[in-house]
């Protein structure tokens, strides 16, 4: 024991001396002479790279004073992420090149579009670094690499850079990465400490991987909903690089690993040339790994099939994504299974990445910009063979969420069109405003596939992230395949913004239906102006116009506004919201009149979101996304630390996401048992089905299979067994009864729904009891096993039960995945505002 301490004690003497002594030539490469006009990182943020973490602010700091200072450096702020810190874009290549940038990009597209000749034209490498905040390596050694690309001298930098653009984003994820430098500096010690137990490598919820919103954002390259996703996608078709690198961290006992990853887990819509391609420049990686002595993997654990993450999304745009992976220190120095891992080592692993890259993006120059243009030449021989000419996609009671899907679209580039005239197509109802078509004889005809997709069989049944992402169905649109353009009307070249509309003035009341995305936007905004608000529960017809269920009336009578002061404050909420507000002059209709007791008064919201230790960070912020951006609505933040404090009687309604472990002791459970009783709504997500049912909340009759048991399977197999059981995500069918408050606002009898748990509810025996419920046949897109298929078949994602005066609510799976599943997100506020009602 006394030999293992003193050891310990000498390493971490050695540490410290080797912090003392580190400096940037710990990183470069020694044979290079560098410019010492460049300033170096040190002369900027006031120490050395790795010595501690550096905070967003000082990154910009130096980059922004590196293009200052070089010639081959410009550097553009492309928007600002939810904090409001830039988002910073490097174009790093030869004064020679800066010179003519713009021409050498549009002759870069142009490329793409012919089969001209590339032999002088520079190769498009965009480097990214540190997506997940609290992977930091990546961002530090962007200290360092760009440094080199500005510093460097000599004749092998020099042709590099003639023949090549670099589009450097120092930070995909700006929040992250200052959230999680200020806590591994903050609890950083003089002398420095590898023991993992230590609290500067365990952060506090919801630690820094993420965004604002708590959002992974290496899932969003394909959706587009975050400012940082959209700011780097727009760079991406600008330029259409040929190389896009992305550079993560895994856990501390791992070494470094790049791509390719596990040749079975590929998409099918990516050509079998790129992952040669890829390999081919992994032997770049290799040589430059052994070359330092650094441990390193290939073609293992990681995969390249969901579109949405950055070493995928470019595989189905003619580029090739590339993943770099490496152990982690989390903080400055950490015990391994390799050793001691310190930051430093991880920034110079990662260091050492890039410059292989471009390494290899120099040598295999033409032929990879050779595989860029027969990727679009394939597929516009693809895109002319298909049966299918074109996409139709709209939704007639739903002009918003339909824009929404559009706005997508437009900015991956896809050309779509208006609809020439309403029509029917196999029972669908398309109208013209509030349906689009795309024609597959386009340049992006393989992205419009992996948009579009439902794909059901796979090579391989485990995933590293979800099997499923069929856009319409995401949205829950109406959409058909057809083999003519007898329905293309003009190129939409600009998406305008949508704008609602109010039929006149009324001295009755106003009325509009559930079905727009934004209703529930316009009734929260005249519910905080203090109206009186009533939901219809029947169907009715007034004034020759047909209302469906949840159909939402503002009288005009009895109002704290007057009526002149009525009618432009609902003229003010159609336009914002995208609504047809309709002015009505009588209460008499063919179904219940307006002064029916089937309206029932909706009340004012004050809304609780359970967070903190315990919960589910991205699960709770996609809801907190949801109604803080999408429909401006206040959202109060309970902490776990803290909720045995908290007085709930202020709330109407609360939120637990997914919960494990004990997020909640017993005294807090006492809690919201007395608080529902009272009245309150309480709503509950995937994992929190164990939850309410442990606690006597919720009795649910789970369904389970005994029968999945392990036949045949060797001990080296037994983690492919297990994972084939896992519903990663994919898309099932659920029926609907739309008579049923929770299912106000939707048209269709039948509901695309994501689903990536394996939580299998009994249905209820009385069938008004199951107003969603899965079909005998409910696979629509994705992998599940036919195990947990068997189960999943006519069992329930919705539950729900009176508990005292107030009411409990349960999905047992995510309505708001990652802020694109537009679709399903009426469900939650469905059973925000019409909970009292179930």
């Amino acid at each position: 024991m006394k030999k293992r301490l003193f050891l310990l004690a000498f390493l971490v003497f050695q540490l410290n001396q080797a912090q003392e002594k580190l400096d940037l030539n710990y990183y470069l490469p020694q044979n290079v002479t560098y410019n010492p006009d460049i300033p170096k990182p040190i002369d900027i943020i006031g120490h050395e790279v790795g010595e501690w973490h550096v905070s967003h602010d000082k990154l910009q700091f130096y980059m922004k004073a590196l293009a200052k200072a070089s010639d081959r450096i410009t550097i553009e702020n492309r928007g600002e992420t939810y904090e409001g810190r830039p988002i910073l874009l490097l174009t790093i290549t030869s004064a020679k090149n800066q010179a003519n940038l713009e021409n050498i990009r549009q002759a870069h597209i142009a490329n793409t579009n012919s089969s001209a000749d590339t032999s002088n034209q520079p190769i498009v490498v965009y480097q990214g670094f540190s997506i997940h905040g609290n992977e930091p390596s990546g961002a530090n050694a962007g200290l360092a690499y760009a440094y080199y690309l500005a510093a460097a001298q000599g004749k092998e930098i020099e042709e590099q850079l003639n023949n090549l653009v670099i589009l450097m984003d120092p930070a995909f994820n700006p929040d992250g990465i200052q959230r999680f430098a200020h806590w591994a500096n903050s609890n950083k010690s003089k002398n420095l400490n590898p023991d993992g137990n230590d609290r500067e490598y365990h952060e506090t919820w919801p630690n820094g991987r993420t965004n604002h919103y708590w959002f992974d954002m290496n899932r969003d390259w394909l959706p587009v909903q975050l400012p940082e996703s959209q700011a780097r996608i727009t760079t991406f078709h600008k330029w259409l690089p040929n190389i896009l690198t992305d550079h993560h961290e895994m856990g501390t006992n791992s070494t470094f690993f790049f791509q390719p990853g596990e040749p079975t887990r590929v998409h099918p819509l990516t050509p079998k040339i790129n992952q040669e391609l890829t390999a081919e420049i992994g032997t770049y990686h290799a040589k430059a790994f052994d070359k330092i002595g650094s441990l390193y993997y290939s073609e293992e654990n990681y995969d390249d099939y969901y579109y949405g993450k950055g070493s995928t999304f470019p595989d189905v745009n003619g580029s090739i994504g590339i993943l770099f992976e490496q152990g982690s220190s989390r903080g400055h120095v950490q015990e391994s299974e390799n050793g001691i891992l310190t930051f430093p080592f991880t920034i110079r692993n990662q260091f050492t990445a890039a410059l292989s890259t471009i390494e290899a993006a120099y040598n295999m120059r033409s032929k990879i910009l050779g595989y860029q243009q027969q990727f679009y030449k394939n597929a516009k021989s693809q895109a002319a063979k298909s049966k299918t000419k074109a996409i139709i996609f709209g939704d007639n009671k739903d002009a918003s969420k339909t824009w929404h899907l559009a706005d997508i679209l437009k900015r991956h580039n896809i050309k779509f069109n208006h609809l020439k005239t309403d029509v029917v197509l196999n029972g669908k109802n398309y109208k013209k405003g509030a349906s689009y078509v795309v024609p597959m004889n386009q340049k992006n005809y393989r992205l419009i596939n992996a948009m579009f997709e439902k794909r059901t069989t796979f090579t391989d049944s485990l995933f590293y992230d979800i099997s499923a992402w069929t856009f319409p169905l995401a949205f829950n649109l109406d959409y058909t395949e057809t083999t003519s353009l007898s329905n293309l009307g003009e190129e939409i070249k600009e998406l305008k913004p949508l704008i609602g509309s109010l039929t006149g003035n009324s001295n009755y009341a106003y009325l509009f239906e559930w079905n727009e995305y934004y209703s529930p936007r316009a009734l929260n905004t005249i519910l905080e102006a203090g109206l009186r608000v009533k939901v219809g529960k029947e169907p009715f017809t007034v004034e020759g116009k047909s209302y469906d269920y949840g159909t939402i009336m503002v009288p005009v009578q009895n109002q704290r506004l007057n009526k002149a002061e009525m009618q432009q404050f609902m003229l003010q909420i159609a336009e914002e919201n995208n609504l047809k507000v309709t002015a009505v002059g009588t209460g008499l209709t063919k179904g219940i009149d307006l002064g029916s007791n089937e309206f029932d008064p909706i009340k004012k919201q004050q809304v609780g979101l359970l967070v903190g230790s315990g919960v589910t960070y991205a699960d709770a912020g996609e809801i907190w996304h949801l109604f803080d951006q999408r429909y401006n609505m206040k959202i109060t933040k309970l902490d776990t630390d803290y909720f045995s404090r908290v007085d709930l009687s202020r709330y109407t309604a609360l939120i637990i996401p997914s919960v494990y472990g004990s997020a909640l002791d017993k005294s807090s459970v006492a809690k919201i048992k007395d608080w529902v009783k009272a009245g309150g709504t309480l709503i509950g997500y995937r994992n929190a089905a164990y939850w309410l049912n442990s606690n006597e909340l919720l009795k649910i009759d789970f369904k389970r299979d005994s029968a999945i048991v392990a036949k045949n399977i060797p001990f080296d197999k037994r983690r492919d067994f297990r994972g084939a059981q896992v519903t990663g995500g994919a898309i099932f069918e659920a029926k609907l009864d739309r008579s049923h408050p929770i299912n106000y606002g939707y048209k269709n009898d039948k509901l695309p729904l994501f689903r990536n748990t394996n939580i299998y509810i009994t249905p209820d025996k009385n069938s008004y009891n199951n107003p969603i419920q899965y079909t005998n046949n409910p696979l629509l897109s994705g992998y599940i096993s036919k195990e947990n298929l068997a189960v999943l078949k006519n069992s329930v994602p919705f539950k729900t039960s009176g508990y005292g005066k107030g009411q409990v609510i349960l999905f047992t799976d995510n309505t708001n995945f990652r802020a694109f599943w537009f679709g399903t997100n009426k469900l939650l506020m469905n059973a925000i505002y019409f909970g009292k009602m179930m």
